[in-house]
């Protein structure tokens, strides 16, 4: 079996936490469907409101809307589940601030914030906590690439909040979708995931003793068997997070044409994405026409992300990406984990699950009997 996740006064039988995948892809379907399993479930705040009749007049009010009601809808398919419910919002996002006190007020059980260093996280929940005159339950979680971002995160949170992490996920260069290193070392030895983990693990002790509680690390990046999981929880990880398989079920959120997408992959390939970071997708035909200056960008349509100048970006990242969540693959493109090439079928989320801990367990017992 699996060991548990602890996360503060929180413990789930599932040390899984599915990856927070947009424009889309994990909404409250999926997410839903792994906190049943007993796992963290992710919704994706990245322009959430993507349906919303009104998201061409104001982004913001409809991402909001559409927040409220992705996380009541998976609160309520996950009722009597034993896992959680998270989200995850990207830094980079304008409206970031106005998804997490959404998210806040609606009590998410943890906040995911990548893609940019969340440094005054804590007092959102804090002003929370002030507007309902209660304590706030929410567990807050960094997405890091090094040892020195998640020092630089724990020590602010503790000087100015009085606060250190309830856990810190960690991300190799093996993940999908944005990628928290340089081009070129995306394969240097050093900066692998299987380092990053111990490097991570030795940053955040300090602050554990501070704190009087331990602070999980989750690493996720290029996971995709139960052995797999083993072999980064025997380093020390309390848990790993997983994107790319839980695309291929038929719990995920995106069109079954995107799906297909990940069957049919053969290679991905590093783009320059307008957020300003490396990013791994699949590889296609509208992407390589962005690379050889094909097309031209269209006309900036929702104006989401901090980073992003529509004078310069080559395309409307946002756009591609809703484009390919419904399906229109030739007007967009898929993120993706470097182990897409071995998705080779569509399960459903229990299936998947259950493969993994078999995987797991025989691995548990070929090394006890090695």
């Amino acid at each position: 079996m699996f060991p548990p996740l602890t996360i503060g006064d929180k413990t789930i039988p599932l040390p899984i936490i599915q990856g927070g995948m947009g424009i889309g892809v994990s909404l409250n379907n999926l997410a839903s469907a792994v906190a049943n399993e007993g796992g963290v479930g992710v919704i994706s705040g990245a322009l959430i409101g993507f349906r919303e009749k009104g998201i061409g007049q104001d982004p913001a009010e409809a991402d909001r809307l559409a927040l409220t009601g992705e996380i009541r809808q998976a609160r309520e398919k996950s009722r009597g589940g034993s896992g959680l419910l998270g989200l995850n919002i990207m830094v980079a996002l304008v409206n970031f601030a106005t998804l997490v006190r959404t998210a806040l007020a609606e009590k998410i059980d943890i906040i995911f914030a990548g893609a940019g260093l969340p440094l005054d996280l804590p007092a959102y929940l804090r002003e929370a906590a002030e507007k309902a005159q209660a304590e706030i339950q929410t567990k807050l979680a960094p997405i890091v690439s090094s040892a020195r971002a998640a020092t630089i995160i724990a020590r602010k949170w503790l000087a100015n909040y009085n606060q250190v992490p309830d856990l810190v996920v960690v991300e190799g260069p093996k993940a999908g979708g944005h990628l928290g290193f340089k081009m070129d070392d995306l394969e240097a030895p050093e900066h692998q995931l299987e380092v990053l983990i111990s490097q991570v693990l030795e940053a955040v002790k300090p602050f554990e003793d501070k704190a009087g509680r331990a602070v999980p690390v989750i690493g996720g990046g290029g996971i995709y068997t139960g052995g797999d999981i083993y072999e980064l929880m025997k380093l020390g990880a309390a848990g790993v997070q997983m994107g790319t398989r839980f695309v291929a079920t038929w719990e995920c959120d995106a069109s079954l044409a995107f799906k297909k997408a990940y069957l049919e992959a053969d290679s991905q390939m590093i783009i320059h994405s307008p957020v300003g970071m490396p990013g791994r997708a699949v590889r296609s035909k509208f992407l390589e026409d962005m690379e050889n200056g094909l097309k031209k960008p269209p006309r900036c349509t929702y104006q989401c992300l901090k980073t992003c100048d529509p004078k310069t970006a080559p395309y409307c990242i946002s756009l591609a990406l809703v484009n390919a969540q419904r399906g229109f693959l030739e007007r967009g493109f898929a993120f993706a984990g470097a182990n897409v090439n071995r998705v080779c079928d569509i399960v459903s989320v229990k299936k998947l699950i259950a493969g993994l801990r078999e995987e797991y367990e025989a691995t548990v017992l070929a090394a006890a009997a090695a």
